[in-house]
């Protein structure tokens, strides 16, 4: 499974970014997708994942700002980020979860600075 990611930005505070990714490769099902990201000096955290079923997790700190979504048809995952704040700043990574192993995307950095 391979999976590319598109929406790396620089963007104020307060203002919005829409990430997505997409998997490709041979693969029978993936069962969650989602996003992880790496602040400087931080370990990796959770953002928000979304199952083949559509139940989703947020970490706190995103809840009511971010959304995730996926189209299951198109393997792909998007996060909506608005109300972006500088602490949001990190390398976000894309996950998915098949029944046999996890992937990582490359990661794209978010960088909210005015």
């Amino acid at each position: 499974v391979q999976l590319v990611e598109f929406g790396v930005g620089l963007v104020q505070p307060g203002g919005s970014l829409i990430l997505s990714c997409a998997a490709s490769g041979r693969f029978f099902s993936i069962r969650a997708m989602g996003w992880y990201r790496q602040a400087p000096g931080k370990e990796r955290e959770l953002v928000a994942l979304i199952s083949s079923g559509a139940d989703i997790n947020y970490a706190e700190s995103v809840k009511e700002r971010f959304t995730i979504s996926r189209d299951n048809a198109n393997n792909t995952v998007y996060l909506q980020m608005n109300s972006l704040k500088p602490e949001d700043t990190a390398v976000y990574y894309c996950y998915a979860a098949t029944p046999l192993r996890s992937y990582w995307g490359q990661g794209t950095q978010v960088t909210v600075s005015s």
